[in-house]
């Protein structure tokens, strides 16, 4: 009787981005780079799809959203023991250094100007691989 090797499974992304054209660009990048993606449209169900399933290997939010900012969803996650160890990515359109550096030092792995490239998902990947 011969076993199979079961494949391991992708890693999970969490993509958050109000704009729907902007989830779409970063799910089909995600997913070309063999990633299972879950994309949802505010920090608000983010936070509530991760109370339900917290096995997400890494978040990618928008900075600028309504009622809670990719920021606001960075030090909420961070604060949350069962999801703090989860790497955080934030995007933004706008290339300000102060808010790049404040996201870093709540604790975002990475701050990516959009429009997000191939590229910039590929040194993610690197990244998350090596963890």
């Amino acid at each position: 009787m011969s076993t199979m090797a079961v494949p391991p499974e992708p890693p999970h992304v969490l993509a958050v981005d109000d704009s729907i054209v902007d989830r779409a660009v970063i799910s089909r990048l995600l997913r070309s780079s063999k990633y299972q993606v879950t994309t949802v449209d505010s920090g608000k169900r983010a936070l509530e799809f991760l109370s339900l399933d917290s096995n997400v290997h890494m978040i990618i939010t928008d900075y600028c959203m309504p009622e809670m900012s990719g920021y606001d969803l960075l030090k909420r996650v961070k604060e949350t023991a069962e999801l703090r160890e989860i790497p955080v990515v934030i995007m933004s359109s706008e290339n300000s250094p102060a808010r790049i550096r404040m996201c870093l030092e709540e604790g975002a792995e990475d701050f990516l100007i959009k429009p997000v490239r191939p590229s910039d998902v590929s040194r993610l990947c690197s990244r998350l691989i090596t963890r």
